[in-house]
């Protein structure tokens, strides 16, 4: 198993924080305290990547042409130039033209990604099935994004291309047998770029992205404390989710 927490960075690179405003700094959006939210996974013996910088410098999980994820609907872009509320992140003229966003790109993304595929190649050379598990969190209110509140536990698999049915299945299973957190599967998050462009069960990658609400582990008002109490009632389900879906990839045949 190989998890992917994308969005944990908070590092603004010094070059280039005079660029953005102020607040931005704070990098608000990030997907905070993903480490501590899932610090079971080594003794699930799994192969964990992160990053350091910040979703502002670049979205790792956008595609590398920039092409919208959700068409129709309000998108982040792989040089992100707006926070999830919809206000711009960077002082007038300072965005990032077409020469710095490929800059970033190659600096940035391109690192990433590959250090991802060499992983997934590496463990699909130990075993027929290998899951790729997609982790991320978000505030449940963002009106700039969607409509609503979010289900506390957003499952995505790309409708359903990215994973195993059965792998799907179990993990939804996981979520139906418990009453503190609600869930959907392919609701307003189906799988980013890394959900849609590495999951191919067809080929033994099975991906699957978990969106959170970060009320049900942190606080989601500055300084963004991560709280223990709440993140342990949360971590046993995650876990069993996750336990559920790998043992299902286990026995799946080629």
């Amino acid at each position: 198993m190989l998890v992917s927490m994308p969005h944990i960075g908070i590092q603004i690179p010094d070059d280039l924080k005079a660029n953005y405003v102020p607040r931005a700094l704070d990098v608000e959006d990030a997907d905070w305290h993903l480490d501590m939210l899932y610090n079971f996974l080594k003794s699930m013996g799994a192969s964990i990547l992160t990053p350091v910088y910040s979703r502002y410098v670049i979205d790792l999980n956008r595609p590398p042409d920039d092409a919208p994820m959700y068409p129709g609907a309000s998108n982040t872009e792989l040089c992100p130039t707006r926070f999830f509320t919809g206000d711009l992140l960077y002082k007038p003229g300072c965005e990032p033209d077409a020469a710095e966003k490929l800059r970033r790109r190659e600096t940035y993304w391109q690192p990433y990604h590959q250090a991802l595929s060499m992983e997934l190649k590496r463990l699909r050379s130990l075993y027929p099935h290998v899951l790729l598990w997609d982790a991320h969190s978000i505030r449940g209110v963002i009106p700039w994004l969607f409509e609503g509140k979010l289900a506390d536990l957003n499952i995505g698999t790309a409708n359903g291309l990215s994973a195993d049915s059965l792998v799907a299945k179990v993990v939804v299973d996981a979520c139906a047998n418990q009453a503190l957190f609600t869930h959907v599967l392919n609701g307003r998050f189906k799988g980013g770029y890394i959900t849609r462009q590495y999951g191919n069960p067809q080929s033994g990658i099975h991906a699957v992205q978990l969106e959170k609400c970060q009320s049900v582990y942190m606080s989601e008002l500055p300084p963004y404390h991560f709280l223990p109490d709440q993140a342990a009632q949360v971590q046993p389900l995650l876990e069993k989710m996750m336990r559920a879906a790998l043992s299902q990839v286990k026995s799946l045949t080629i």
